[in-house]
């Protein structure tokens, strides 16, 4: 489904037009990257968890030899389904 899609199935399921729809899913978007960015959760109800996550930094074989063999730490988002959103897919 894309954005495109989701905005109208918003759009039919509400009393919402489809410009108001669209603000409304890129308001929700952005609250959910701000939100994560700040290193907070966020947590939807049967649906699941946004957080930022964190690797290690680690070692590896480098086959260029003037680069550092150690790939440093870095941050990425993440995201854990619901039990029940689980449940439905499967």
């Amino acid at each position: 489904m894309t954005n495109r899609e989701l905005i109208a199935a918003i759009s039919a399921k509400t009393a919402l037009t489809e410009p108001e729809a669209r603000e409304v899913l890129n308001t929700v978007i952005e609250s959910i990257k701000d939100a994560v960015w700040d290193g907070d959760k966020v947590t939807l109800t049967n649906f699941g968890t946004f957080y930022l996550a964190e690797r290690k930094a680690r070692a590896y074989k480098n086959p260029k030899p003037h680069m550092p063999p150690i790939k440093p730490a870095s941050k990425y988002p993440k995201f854990i389904a619901a039990p029940s959103f689980e449940e439905l897919v499967r």
